[in-house]
């Protein structure tokens, strides 16, 4: 089922030949620093360099009888390079291999991912500062409340996606981290060197300590922040959903050519990619909770971790991956119907500017509960249909005594209202679309 989601790249990260290209390369960086120490003679190094290879296929026919994946991949090797094999693995144990190749995978993944939101983030730059004088109605517990502008909406979004880049890249250095420490992290068959030469030809950091395996409190982190981003492509999607609805219809995502909505109702036209990433989240926001439970193992390693690991890393990458493009496309071709923003912000006659006319009440001096009281009022009986809001207020006899006709009337100037929001476009401006 995930492979229907999964891009060519991300593809590549997680395939069985780049999972051992990894394996293969930690165990030759392996070797190369023991000769270095002069425990591996330069004709065995120079043997293994030359004729280490391996064969997905054959590992696996391997895997059948072993049931044990890197015990079959080092009798490969060995298959292939001869005498010289026996100095492979030394002093290592297959977490060695396991968790720093892991961490291979995870570092590139989320580089793919870095790209793919950075996109996000400038798209929703571009359109945000492209609708920065879209005037539209802002909601409240999904009732109308005052006036925003569409590009406002987008520029909160923009930077809570720079905050998940943020996270995103924090928990990618998090996780470059390597450990070649042997069956429980001591050392006792492998000079720190080899971690270090190791890592550092990789372009990771040997893990400050470490037991049989990496500790999982940075993977824990690396999935959250997953999770937390496609917690933000969800709330996006949600959004666009809304305002999707008939009753509402201020924007909707893109429907292509000859793309049909419903087998049943040729009329309709449904948000469906913004409910697929509504739906997809879910995923991801449950794998970060296995990933949570794998941080307690036994003692200095169970394998408990181990089987979920291999379904929810990939799964999870590969998903936001996805959804990160899917949105990107949703962003590219999102109609907004500025005309219809201003007639919904005409339905409450007026309502959405009460606190301006509030606090111009205070301004002239009356207490705070005194104009809300005298708003209040006027408000209700708007709503019930006794008159306008405006009209009412001018008529109203308390209101009179304190302000001008003109002075109420200014209350109603949608442009006053937002002017201050200009503050909001100046920071976007600024904010740097790469990490």
């Amino acid at each position: 089922m995930i492979e229907r989601y999964t891009s060519a790249k991300m593809k590549a990260v997680w395939s069985e030949e780049s999972k051992l290209q990894n394996w293969l390369q930690i165990e030759v960086l392996a070797c190369e620093a023991m000769a270095k120490l002069g425990l591996v003679p330069k004709e065995a190094l120079a043997a293994i360099k030359q004729r280490a290879k391996f064969d997905v296929e054959r590992v696996k026919e391997i895997e059948a009888r072993t049931r044990h994946d890197v015990v079959a991949f080092l009798e490969n090797l060995a298959e292939n390079i001869g005498e010289a094999a026996r100095f492979l693995h030394y002093g290592m144990t297959s977490s060695d291999v396991l968790d720093t190749g892991l961490a291979l995978q995870m570092r590139d993944a989320a580089e793919i991912l870095i790209e793919d939101a950075s996109r996000v983030l400038g798209l929703l730059k571009r359109r945000a500062l492209e609708h920065r004088s879209t005037v539209m109605i802002g909601r409240t517990h999904g009732v109308h409340a005052e006036p925003i502008t569409f590009g406002l909406k987008l520029a909160v979004w923009a930077f809570e996606m720079r905050r998940d880049l943020d996270r995103l890249v924090r928990a990618q250095n998090i996780m470059s981290v390597g450990k070649i420490s042997g069956a429980v992290g001591t050392y006792a068959s492998l000079d720190p060197f080899v971690e270090k030469y190791v890592c550092d030809r990789l372009g990771l950091k040997p893990a400050e300590a470490s037991t049989q395996i990496v500790q999982r409190d940075r993977h824990a982190e690396y999935m959250c922040a997953l999770a937390v981003m496609a917690s933000s492509l969800e709330k996006y999607a949600t959004e666009i959903r809304g305002l999707q609805r008939t009753e509402v219809l201020e924007a909707l995502e893109p429907f292509k050519e000859g793309q049909t909505g419903s087998s049943a109702m040729p009329h309709k036209r449904n948000p469906v990619i913004c409910e697929r990433i509504c739906g997809l989240a879910r995923v991801v926001r449950a794998n970060a909770q296995v990933a949570l439970e794998n941080v307690t193992l036994w003692h200095e390693r169970d394998i408990s971790h181990s089987s979920a690991e291999r379904v929810i890393i990939p799964d999870s990458t590969t998903l936001l991956d996805y959804m990160l493009n899917k949105f990107n496309e949703v962003l590219e071709g999102l109609v907004v119907y500025p005309q219809k923003m201003e007639e919904d912000m005409e339905i409450t006659g007026g309502l959405i500017f009460s606190e301006k006319v509030m606090l111009a009440l205070v301004g002239k001096g009356a207490s705070r509960q005194e104009a809300y009281a005298m708003v209040q009022r006027n408000a209700l009986r708007a709503a019930r249909g006794e008159g306008g809001f405006l009209e009412r207020l001018l008529h109203d006899q308390e209101v009179g005594r304190l302000m001008t006709p003109e002075e109420i009337e200014a209350c109603f100037d949608v442009q006053a209202s937002l002017a201050r929001a200009e503050n909001v476009f100046a920071r976007l401006e600024d904010l740097k679309v790469r990490p």
